[in-house]
């Protein structure tokens, strides 16, 4: 088991090279590789996806891309592979890809949340809970990390705000791999630095992250023959409430179809939750209430399947919550241990019986989905948990039938169109 245990700290030896040159059509991209010397050992990233896999990440440091008139970001606006020492307060050992790629995809979240203080906790390159506050960070935090306690545990937390004091007590108070802030304060990097596990990293680019924005970079996904899919980054169009789209169709026959506007504070929601869908895998949908995520779903193969998946989620979270405040035990330790202790037992059938009376907490939630609604029947189980607005790409033959469903509903629930679809694959 010892043996075991070694390598998910043992470090690769990587045969990639210090430089790596693309050229495409007479453009040229230089590539340096990243290393730091931690503990006075000089490497590069401890390994890849997994400890057998040797990896390399390597930084843009000189060359200009411009494709169809529209120019990708340059050397100079480096974030996750511009890191050096200075910026890894605590290290404990040299990063692995997963670690760098979750703080990434946070920061590919937030470059849409500068307008308020905000939190997105990740794991496996998915957000599990996030949410912004004009209460400040801590209170964005407890409120991510309430959003689903359980997949949170050993994830990374990236913040866009200087973390301070009260920030760093709660996180204190679980466990995570990872914390990714643009600054720190004194106080709270002498809170964070008691876990020695703790990876504190300081990204100056946070603090600046709406200057990303509408920038794109090359994204290139590797097939498994070795070629090579090339593509603009996405770009969310929905930067404010004004850019989502009346939800409207009109059916071949002439028949006018046209869904409720979302009121201000449900267009908040939905605003709010388009953004965290950026970093979510698709085929997903996410369900948000007062600036926090209550359930997202990811990477289902069917669109009613994948709110299925979220509405249970959120039905466990709740129950967790419940089981926490009540025992201070997860909702699966109490269920253990409810199989012999007539007294939580009844606590737990108690607990069962409030989440299914309370939906899972997801009546008066918005919701967002990365794709249109083929059908109906998404929308309608939904609806039956009690959302009140929904955001959508529309452009379904059948976006009549999904808004009238939502017209159907009493009270009637609101939907707008993005304009665009939100996969992530």
């Amino acid at each position: 088991m010892s043996d075991l245990k070694k390598m998910y700290t043992t470090i690769q030896e990587d045969p990639f090279p210090q430089d790596l040159t693309v050229t495409l059509g007479g453009q040229t991209l230089v590539f340096a590789k990243k290393t730091w010397t931690i503990d006075g050992e000089q490497k590069g990233l401890r390994y890849g996806e997994n400890p057998d896999q040797p990896a390399a990440l390597y930084q843009l440091k000189d060359g200009a891309l411009e494709l169809g008139g529209v120019r990708f970001r340059g050397p100079g606006r480096g974030l996750v592979s511009a890191l050096t020492e200075e910026h890894m307060i605590q290290a404990g050992k040299h990063p692995g890809k997963t670690n760098l790629t979750d703080v990434d995809n946070g920061l590919n979240i937030l470059q849409y949340l500068s307008a308020r203080p905000a939190v997105v906790i990740l794991k496996h390159n998915n957000p599990c809970g996030a949410a912004w506050s004009a209460e400040g960070l801590a209170k964005a935090f407890e409120r991510a990390n309430l959003s689903d306690r359980i997949a949170a545990f050993g994830g990374a937390v990236v913040v866009n705000r200087t973390l301070d004091k009260a920030t760093a007590e709660l996180i204190n108070a679980g466990y995570f791999e990872v914390v990714a802030a643009p600054d720190y304060e004194p106080a709270a990097l002498e809170i964070l630095k008691t876990k020695k596990n703790l990876r504190i990293v300081a990204i100056p680019g946070l603090a600046v992250l709406a200057d990303y924005v509408g920038e794109p970079f090359l994204d290139v996904k590797t097939l498994m023959d070795g070629g090579l899919v090339l593509q603009f980054s996405f770009r969310n169009r929905i930067l404010e409430v004004a850019d989502f789209l009346p939800a409207k169709t009109e059916t071949k026959d002439g028949k006018a179809f046209t869904a409720r506007a979302p009121s201000p504070a449900e267009a908040q929601d939905l605003l709010f939750a388009w953004a965290v869908e950026a970093g979510v895998s698709s085929n997903s949908v996410i369900f948000v209430k007062d600036g926090a995520t209550v359930g997202i779903g990811t990477g289902e193969q069917d669109r009613v399947g994948v709110v299925q998946l979220t509405i249970h989620k959120a039905y466990t979270k709740y129950a967790d919550l419940l089981a926490f405040e009540r025992h201070k035990l997860s909702i699966h330790d109490l269920r253990e241990k409810a199989a012999s202790d007539p007294a939580l037992a009844r606590s737990l059938a108690e607990i069962e019986a409030q989440t299914k009376a309370d939906r899972g907490g997801l009546p008066g939630s918005a919701l967002v989905s990365d794709g249109f609604f083929p059908f109906r029947d998404g929308v309608d189980l939904a609806i039956a948990q009690g959302v009140t607005a929904i955001a959508q790409p529309g452009g379904s033959i059948r976006d009549w039938e999904v808004i009238q469903a939502c017209n159907e509903a009493a009270p009637q629930v609101a939907m707008v169109f993005t304009g665009q679809r939100s996969f992530k694959h």
